[in-house]
């Protein structure tokens, strides 16, 4: 059935190009307590859809737009006192939310898939999709790679790392940008929904078993990759959505994982300069 192969072969080239991308950035996620942060950019991210909707525009522009807009008035909005993080992330994350359902109300005559884009659609993922899956993807991967450093020495202490030049507030600015490139980049894969669960939840499979920043990376993104595996295999044999198999499968790797003995990794050391 070559049709079938096709789009599987679409669906797993996808999927795992995102595990890959969303390992090493979901393990500074993991390390910095930003999960909530995540869920924020994936909420406002159905404002992105919706704009691309009413102004004719290229979704995965707009979606990316407009969650870097929301990152940058975070990171503008926290240097005020007068509210904590937690606060501004649950202003901000809902306000979006509802900014987006209101738009898409305003889009007269347009039917839009609301749940294909808040679950995802992986099975959908045409050559196009695979090309900016893979451009984004990859320019993403040389953004973490490029702040690996100043982010670990943040992780481990960042009025330390402060005094040592690197400039935090640049370097959070440029984390909270690749969130939300790894956001637009996934959107199609298991939706604005569940992508924060993608980043998550294999980052912290894989700080289980290792012993070290790079290993849990390494691992983050071979979990998450097996778990597109999974998920495929199970939306193909059971006839389930694509997109939750995918992070039903990662919470199955989990749920094993932490009910076997040992310990969870944290980064402590500074890294070398060498």
């Amino acid at each position: 059935m070559p049709i079938l192969d096709d789009f599987m072969l679409r669906a797993l080239a996808a999927g795992t190009a995102v595990a890959v991308v969303a390992g090493p950035l979901g393990s500074f996620i993991v390390w910095r307590r930003m999960a909530y942060f995540g869920d924020t950019l994936a909420h406002s991210s159905l404002l992105g859809i919706a704009l691309g909707f009413l102004f004719n525009l290229g979704l995965n522009w707009t979606v990316m737009a407009v969650c870097a807009a929301v990152a940058l008035l975070l990171a503008i909005l926290q240097r005020q006192r007068r509210l904590a993080t937690d606060t501004l992330l649950g202003v901000l994350a809902h306000s979006a939310l509802a900014l987006g359902l209101v738009a898409v109300a305003f889009a007269e005559g347009l039917r839009v898939d609301l749940m294909g884009y808040l679950f995802g659609d992986i099975l959908a993922i045409a050559n196009r999709d695979l090309a900016w899956i893979y451009a984004s993807g990859g320019l993403a991967l040389l953004g973490i790679l490029g702040l690996w450093r100043p982010l670990l020495c943040m992780t481990i202490d960042e009025e330390l790392a402060k005094v040592e030049g690197v400039p935090v507030i640049w370097v959070n600015i440029a984390q909270m940008l690749l969130v939300a490139v790894i956001i637009a980049v996934a959107m199609k894969i298991v939706g604005i929904l569940l992508v924060t669960a993608l980043m998550i939840i294999p980052a912290a499979t894989a700080r289980r078993f290792a012993a070290s920043p790079e290993q849990m990376a390494l691992l983050a993104s071979l979990i998450g990759c097996l778990a597109v595996v999974g998920g495929l295999s199970a939306s193909l044999q059971w006839d389930t959505p694509a997109g939750p198999s995918i992070v039903a499968a990662a919470a199955v790797a989990f749920v094993v994982a932490y009910a076997l003995p040992g310990r969870v990794y944290r980064p402590t050391t500074r890294p070398s300069r060498t």
